[in-house]
């Protein structure tokens, strides 16, 4: 009798252990169309909907852990988390093993952006000292000399949405946005308002990736993610926030 409730006890472990929840990190800067945060938790958004796919597709429960930005990486190196998504190679301050990539699910570009477009491309060099939107602890690789010589000045905001606000005000005659944000924040605006991109800063090659643990299903992760890329599924979710092709 001890045998078999010793062997339903190991067999209802292994299925409590199957079902584990799949830990997704999200940042508290992040807004729409990436995530919309109530109450401290996702509740829709691009990211969101793909995650609630990805794990549904590995056959898991999704966990969500918000974050400040700052902890984010931190989590994924103490094991806190098991997956982040909408990163970049180059974000990370060292290759690792620790950790399996995904393959790019998206191109992001960062955008010099203003409220009236002049009718030429502005190159950053030569706008004159003064102060710049941006997201308080982003990096802006191509504005970083400038930066660090003193020409532009950073004024930050808590996130994105936060910093066209500012500049939709005429806090500031420039700022930098990633391409999604932009697009959501100029539908609610009229043509004539409607924010202007006049550089491509930088572009990022934007995807996932998992802390490769024995206890993470890490390759059909992976797998999956091909799979909803390859089938169309991620860029019909992103088209259904901000529309046009992703």
């Amino acid at each position: 009798m001890r045998l078999a409730l010793g062997i339903l006890l190991l067999i209802s472990l292994d299925g409590v252990a199957a079902q584990a929840p799949l830990r997704f990190v999200i940042s508290d800067s992040w807004t729409m169309p990436m995530v919309q945060l109530e109450r401290g938790q996702p509740t829709q958004g691009i990211l969101y909907d793909m995650m609630v796919s990805l794990a549904t597709r590995v056959g898991v429960p999704a966990e969500f852990h918000v974050l400040p930005r700052g902890r984010v990486q931190n989590a994924m190196e103490q094991g806190e988390v098991d997956v982040r998504c909408y990163a970049a190679q180059s974000w990370l301050p060292k290759p690792s093993g620790d950790y399996l990539w995904s393959i790019p699910l998206f191109t992001q570009p960062d955008v010099l952006i203003t409220r009236h477009a002049p009718p030429t491309t502005v190159k950053p060099a030569d706008i004159p000292q003064q102060s710049i939107g941006t997201v308080l602890g982003y990096s802006y690789p191509t504005l970083q000399p400038l930066f660090d010589s003193g020409q532009l000045h950073r004024d930050d905001a808590r996130n994105q949405e936060q910093v066209l606000e500012k500049l939709l005000a005429g806090r500031n005659r420039y700022a930098v946005s990633n391409q999604w944000s932009l697009d959501r924040f100029n539908q609610r605006l009229l043509p004539e308002q409607q924010l202007q991109g006049v550089a491509v800063l930088q572009e990022h090659r934007i995807g996932c990736y998992v802390r490769n643990d024995p206890q993470v299903p890490v390759q059909r992760i992976l797998s999956t993610l091909v799979q909803m890329k390859m089938s169309g599924e991620i860029d019909e979710i992103v088209r259904l926030y901000i529309g046009g092709e992703p």
